[in-house]
């Protein structure tokens, strides 16, 4: 993999980041991070050429790396501050946490497939970039290490998990794709109290399909 970032990736980017202001996002975080997180690292060498266009690309184990508009909308849509602690469900390439990362954010990662874990857990430290990884199941969260101020979930579930609604903190919000597996409502799930929810709406998305339990090879 080519580890280098050179002015013409760099110059990509910011090509990148103007597109994405043209489709609406607004968050001057957001961009600045989807600016500075290398995307063409985490790309198998044979799609690095594709690394700043605004599509999804297969990572394997059956995974994708997100749009860049996608993570883009959903990072916004979080609205996380520095030193915020951020469950992220669905480590897949790493590339959401990055941008996390990037952000200031203190993140927390869940992976259920241990190929891409144990993958990412050492790449993304090797590019400066050091959230806490783990290998379980996403729809169990990290009940240990609750709550958390944001929580987010980068794979399309067919309802909210229970779990991770209760590990967000009050005053938290959680953005999560919720649906079948043909097409997902981007949901703001925010904690107004401690039985309390309020759930806002975004639009629809494809993502890949949440599952329950590991996949330990």
């Amino acid at each position: 993999m080519d580890q280098n970032d050179n002015p013409r990736h760099q110059g990509l980017r910011k090509k990148l980041v103007d597109g994405l202001k043209i489709k609406g996002i607004r968050n001057e975080n957001v961009l600045a991070a989807i600016g500075e997180v290398p995307r063409h690292l985490f790309m198998d060498s044979g799609f690095v050429n594709f690394a700043y266009k605004d599509q999804a690309f297969p990572i394997g184990a059956g995974q994708t790396i997100s749009q860049p508009y996608t993570v883009a909308f959903q990072t916004q849509l979080l609205e996380v501050e520095k030193n915020q602690k951020v469950l992220e469900v669905g480590t897949g390439s790493g590339y959401q946490a990055a941008v996390l990362c990037a952000m200031g954010a203190k993140v927390f990662t869940i992976e259920r497939q241990k190929e891409l874990y144990n993958k990412v857990h050492k790449f993304l430290p090797a590019i400066g970039y050091s959230p806490a990884c783990f290998f379980g199941d996403g729809y169990k969260g990290l009940p240990t290490l609750a709550p958390f101020d944001r929580i987010i979930v980068t794979a399309g579930a067919p309802t909210v998990p229970l779990p991770l609604k209760y590990q967000l903190k009050v005053g938290g919000k959680m953005v999560i794709p919720v649906g079948d597996n043909n097409k997902q409502e981007m949901y703001v799930v925010n904690r107004v109290g401690e039985n309390d929810y309020r759930i806002e709406k975004h639009g629809r998305f494809l993502f890949v399909p949440m599952l329950k339990g590991i996949v330990n090879f």
